[in-house]
């Protein structure tokens, strides 16, 4: 029997899904159905039930699953010790984040990590905030990059940085003439927004609440490239990290002004499984995000 059927069937387990597993593993379908039937063949024993899309767990398939996680556990910590051992830094690395992180936060350390360590093979994903949380949970992802981190019970949450949020409006909007202003200037001004249920939307409504400011929302996005061209032709402001506008800035198709008497921060976060063993190349990545 091989490591990676036993790999699958946890994954099978953990993801509930076999697309997902299948996906995860980089195999078809059909494969992982297989192998699934392969082992309920040898052992003589039913190990899964299908109910309503969702995978469960027999008697035999509890057993099967608890002593498969610890042989996969024990493999992995393994194979870390020895790469530990030959100073070799591989393996993959599959990272799930949020487009106004990875877009903007990760291009220049990711350049960086690949020139170090070349034989990591690093996966970067996009997918929305709660999506991610969800992925890496269930170990879909390996690591998890998110704004405005909040933990969770099965979660580890390594603080990676804080970026500053600015308003920017179009070159034509008073705003733009100067460097910074009060916060309750924005009191009736007309903005365009994440969605709600997003974090930084959350974040922003929140403090916009305790300053007893109601902003006007014309339009409501979950995508911050849409957001920062909407602005650009002139249907409201936006409040967006410091880092995703300065080449808009730059060519001058948007201002950025300062909140005076508010410190808007937006603090970023990796997240990981708390049961998962880091491999000396997760290892190396996380320190190299975190590094200052």
């Amino acid at each position: 029997m091989h490591i990676e059927t036993l790999k699958i069937f946890c994954d099978l387990v953990e993801m509930s899904s076999f697309s997902a597993a299948a996906s995860h593993n980089f195999v078809t379908q059909s494969a992982v159905s297989q192998q699934v039937r392969a082992l309920e063949d040898k052992y003589e024993r039913k190990l899964l039930e299908r109910a309503r899309g969702q995978v469960r767990l027999t008697p035999a398939g509890k057993v099967f699953y608890e002593s498969s996680k610890d042989i996969v556990t024990r493999f992995r910590e393994m194979e870390s010790h020895l790469q530990r051992l030959t100073k070799v830094i591989a393996g993959t690395i599959h990272v799930l984040t949020v487009h106004t992180v990875g877009l903007y936060e990760l291009s220049t350390p990711v350049r960086r990590f690949l020139r170090i360590h070349p034989q990591v093979n690093l996966r970067i994903e996009y997918s929305r905030s709660n999506r991610v949380y969800e992925q890496v949970q269930k170990g879909e992802a390996d690591l998890g990059i998110v704004a405005y981190p909040t933990k969770r019970a099965h979660l580890n949450v390594v603080p990676f940085r804080e970026d500053r949020l600015v308003l920017i409006c179009p070159p034509g909007h008073p705003f733009a003439a100067t460097r910074r202003i009060p916060i309750r200037k924005l009191a009736g001004q007309d903005f365009v927004g994440f969605e709600r249920d997003l974090p930084t939307r959350k974040q922003t409504d929140r403090i916009l609440r305790r300053h007893g400011i109601e902003v006007r929302y014309k339009m409501e996005l979950d995508n911050i490239e849409t957001i920062k061209r909407v602005v650009e032709i002139g249907t409201g402001c936006a409040l967006l990290p410091e880092p995703a506008v300065r080449q808009e800035v730059r060519n001058r198709t948007v201002a950025a002004v300062q909140i005076r008497d508010e410190t808007l921060l937006r603090p970023l976060g990796i997240i990981y499984r708390k049961e998962q063993h880091l491999s000396p190349a997760r290892e190396k990545f996380i320190e190299l995000l975190c590094r200052k």
